[in-house]
């Protein structure tokens, strides 16, 4: 009889498709480069708040871009109460729930910030993720311009606080009423699913300008496009003139604000509601001027949409403006890293009430990737911990005491806790960057001292000494001391080290 040997199951250790692992350098550089941005919120008056990452399905409504279905783009299941739940893709639909479900208590205007996860049921691809962090700041209860106008002017404030130079950064202002009124001028309007349909496509097409180029939207404002993989993209439907005139509104420049202003009262003359759009526009101009935010921090810019279907106003993006290098070695404009709008009908949905609100949403990794690029992170300040060597396994007791005595005096420490040698608890220190070692043999016990090797000196002083016995009679970066000044000597070399 034979025996057939039964294979075992290994699963492959890997990250799922969209998601990443992050290193304790960028965790912590990151840490940092969000509380800059939390004291700015902070100095405005907002609050900090922290929603659920789950939401029923229903509260998120038909609002992710280059969707047309609820449940497309998030991911979801069942509860045992067979409700949907889904996880959130931004943090402004759970605001809209929380502040909705808090009505009566909160004072009007609510204003917020929240940093956190968010999830796309989505393709992944080069810089696109399935999860990933944004750092969100919202005004809800105002319906005047002057909080969209505040928004814009605390992200310019975050830019230069994180050390983003002025001429390196733009706010690019624009209001999704204008684009409106352009659709009015040219005969798109109504308020049904097809109406609507056609808006959203028209929003997503103006949306991908500066990835397109603007024959690239031509075709998505037309019968649609194909791109280099082949897959076809449905575009809006529109006719040459139609497309035109799009065209000519996303493009309309000016030296200053007030000719802008005056390209865009031209474009949507009779629309009510495109005029309404420009009006607005202008008062947020003249709240930047009165405040000293001149063109070379916030622009007003018609190309700028944003593609999520549910704003209704003033429209926002932080754009870097500096060169960087893409997947394909181009140089090319670092571009968006946050932005934001107006969206007064998100709370109406559950309330059944106007509350009109507007907000700003940082993408936390882009920021990060920008700062890195421009050599602005923060990423020092933290020492590795001093790594106490177990010689003696019967004496680990008094290995745990030198820990804890470096641990009261306020120096990271760890004592090793593998079952290795000396050999390899020295590597260990090594790939933990440890700047020394505490070593108590039976000889040191005996004696009652220590014996402190300086990792970062050795390293240094090992590249400059060549023949092994000057090694070995110098013992470099090496010092023996009694018990009682552990903590005074290591403070010397951690001290020597820092400066």
């Amino acid at each position: 009889m034979s025996s057939k040997k039964v294979k075992t199951f290994r699963p492959k250790a890997r990250v799922p498709k969209g998601l990443r692992d992050i290193p304790a350098r960028e965790i912590r550089a990151m840490a940092r480069m969000m509380r800059v941005i939390e004291q700015v919120y902070d100095s405005y008056g907002f609050e900090p708040l922290e929603t659920s990452a789950f939401e029923y399905t229903d509260a998120l409504g038909k609002f992710l871009p280059d969707l047309d279905r609820p449940n497309e783009g998030v991911f979801s299941f069942q509860d045992e109460d067979d409700q949907w739940l889904s996880l959130r893709y931004d943090l402004t639909a759970p605001l809209a729930r929380y502040v909705a479900e808090h009505y009566d208590g909160l004072p009007k205007p609510f204003r917020r910030y929240q940093s956190g996860a968010v999830w796309r049921n989505e393709k992944p691809g080069p810089g696109r993720f399935r999860q990933f962090t944004q750092f969100d700041a919202d005004t809800v209860g105002t319906p005047l311009v002057a909080a969209d106008a505040e928004i814009c002017m605390m992200a310019a404030d975050c830019m230069e606080r994180l050390g983003i130079p002025r001429g390196s950064y733009v706010m690019r202002v624009n209001n999704r009423k204008i684009l409106d009124g352009v659709l009015e001028t040219i005969g798109i309007a109504g308020d049904g699913d097809g109406f609507e349909t056609q808006r959203m496509t028209v929003l997503r097409a103006i949306d991908k300008l500066d990835r397109l180029g603007p024959d690239g939207v031509r075709r998505l404002l037309g019968d649609g496009r194909k791109d280099e993989s082949g897959d076809f993209t449905k575009g809006a439907g529109l006719d040459t003139s139609q497309s035109d005139r799009i065209l000519a509104f996303v493009s309309a420049e000016g030296d200053d604000a007030k000719s802008v202003i005056a390209a865009l009262r031209q474009i949507v003359a009779g629309s009510e509601i495109g005029i309404q759009g420009v009006d607005e526009l202008e008062e947020m101009a003249t709240l930047f001027e009165a405040a000293g935010y001149g063109t070379d921090r916030i622009r007003l810019d018609p190309s700028v949409v944003r593609g999520l279907g549910y704003y209704t106003g003033p429209v926002y993006e932080a754009e870097l403006t500096f060169q960087a290098v893409n997947e394909d070695g181009e140089l090319v404009r670092f571009g968006s890293v946050g932005g934001g709008g107006r969206y007064d009908g998100l709370v109406e949905r559950f309330k059944g009430i106007v509350v009109p609100a507007t907000g700003f949403s940082i993408g936390v990794s882009r920021l990060y990737s920008a700062l890195d690029h421009l050599g602005k992170l923060d990423t020092g300040g933290v020492i590795e911990p001093v790594v106490v060597l177990v010689m003696d396994r019967e004496r680990i007791a008094d290995y745990q005491a030198m820990t804890s005595r470096l641990r009261e005096a306020g120096i990271r420490a760890e004592m090793y806790l593998g079952g290795s040698g000396m050999k390899a608890q020295m590597k260990y220190a090594d790939k933990r960057g440890a700047p020394c070692v505490i070593i108590q043999g039976g000889d040191e016990h005996a004696s009652g001292e220590v014996t402190i090797k300086d990792l970062i000196e050795g390293s240094r002083l090992s590249k400059e000494i060549e023949d092994n016995e000057e090694w070995r009679s110098g013992r470099p970066a090496q010092v023996t001391v009694s018990l009682d000044s552990l903590v005074e000597s290591v403070r010397e070399i951690l001290g020597r080290h820092s400066s």
